[in-house]
């Protein structure tokens, strides 16, 4: 790993430059020390726990982790906050076809619906996974977050 090239950060969107720090911080801790980002994750969630991408960086790193477990808690968590700020149904299997935009609640709830998929294969949940994926079929017919990954190896899992 290459340690002279400078860390510009991520942009993580609109956030409070308090939250922000702390979600660079604990990426750049993530490489050396990942209950250290975990902590900072945490600490970000706990002042703002509407800030979307503290859940994606906590379900990251837990998957990654192979803490399967408590990547689905934090997937679970911000799919719940995604959907409310969309003014979604709390229940995916409720939600209706509706177009959203890169920054949107909806697009990030699509996201982790998808994240959530694959955590579920990862998990030996194939069954629930199937349902996420067809549900994002139906969410998501063009693909654009992605979904069609996860379902080519779900495909395999079967195969």
């Amino acid at each position: 790993m290459r340690t002279d090239v400078p860390f510009e950060g991520i942009d993580f969107g609109h956030l409070t430059d308090e939250v922000d720090a702390l979600l660079q911080a604990g990426v750049l801790a993530h490489r050396r020390d990942k209950g250290a980002a975990d902590a900072l994750f945490r600490k970000a969630l706990e002042i703002d726990p509407s800030a979307l991408p503290t859940y994606f960086c906590l379900y990251k790193i837990h998957t990654y982790s192979g803490r399967l477990e408590q990547a689905r808690i934090m997937a679970e968590a911000g799919l719940a906050e995604a959907a409310r700020q969309a003014r979604w149904a709390p229940d995916w299997r409720l939600w209706r076809s509706v177009r959203t935009g890169p920054a949107d609640p909806g697009r990030f709830a699509l996201y982790t619906l998808k994240a959530l998929a694959f955590i579920a294969l990862r998990d030996g949940r194939h069954d629930d996974a199937t349902a996420m994926l067809q549900a994002l079929r139906g969410l998501d017919p063009q693909g654009e977050i992605g979904w069609p990954v996860v379902a080519a190896l779900a495909e395999g899992c079967t195969a």
